[in-house]
């Protein structure tokens, strides 16, 4: 990867892919709104930078998978890292003076702040798709990039992008904290499930709530 900045084509092509995963050049193009020739030029420069590479996309039609684009791992360092370094250092300074116990009530005690700024934007009474939506602005407000997909009696929360990643490397508890906190938004009448996790091999984080 070079420090060289993103032409504004080649950050329309990166954060289409952060949102939205592997995606043919046709399909670039379409979601662009250009054509397959103005968008192959941006895809082979993000190409030998390594920021992209080719890979089979399903189609969910039978037949060979055609090739399509996707984010190398590098490429998550073009997305905002709060300060990243000094997180770490942060965490692993505290783990080693404090123990585990007190790290694990720094943690709870996050949580807390966070679950009380939620809690004042959520209406009185709210349902679960309401508190779904005001989860994900939140989660949005804090760099995660949160969509909410509806699946008529299931909720998708998706995080196209982890911007406390390298903290979460290095202290598992902020994941399993994180699971928690939504469990504790969404009260005690839904179930939520993470189907997909950035640091288990998944390229973003996958919640699926519903109704219990």
């Amino acid at each position: 990867m070079t420090d060289e900045p993103l032409g504004p084509a080649q950050r329309r092509i990166v954060d289409h892919l952060k949102r939205m995963g592997a995606c043919t050049t046709g399909g670039l193009a379409n979601a662009l709104d250009v054509t397959t020739q103005a968008v192959r030029p941006p895809l082979a420069e993000l190409e030998s930078k390594g920021l992209v590479s080719a890979e089979q996309v399903s189609t969910g039609v039978r037949g060979r998978p055609p090739l399509g684009w996707a984010l190398t791992p590098i490429a998550i360092d073009l997305f905002p890292d709060r300060h990243s370094d000094l997180t770490v250092e942060l965490l692993d300074a505290m783990k080693t003076a404090l123990g585990d116990d007190a790290l694990e009530q720094v943690l709870l005690e996050r949580d807390r702040s966070q679950l009380a700024a939620v809690e004042a934007d959520m209406p009185d009474g709210a349902d679960i798709a309401t508190r779904v939506e005001v989860l994900a602005a939140a989660r949005t407000r804090q760099g995660y990039m949160a969509e909410v997909v509806d699946e008529g009696d299931t909720m998708l929360l998706i995080e196209h992008h982890c911007p406390v990643y390298a903290a979460a490397r290095s202290c598992q508890g902020l994941c399993a904290n994180e699971i928690e906190f939504f469990r504790t938004v969404m009260g005690p009448g839904a179930e939520v499930e993470r189907t997909q996790h950035l640091l288990a091999g998944g390229d973003r984080c996958v919640y699926r709530i519903r109704t219990r």
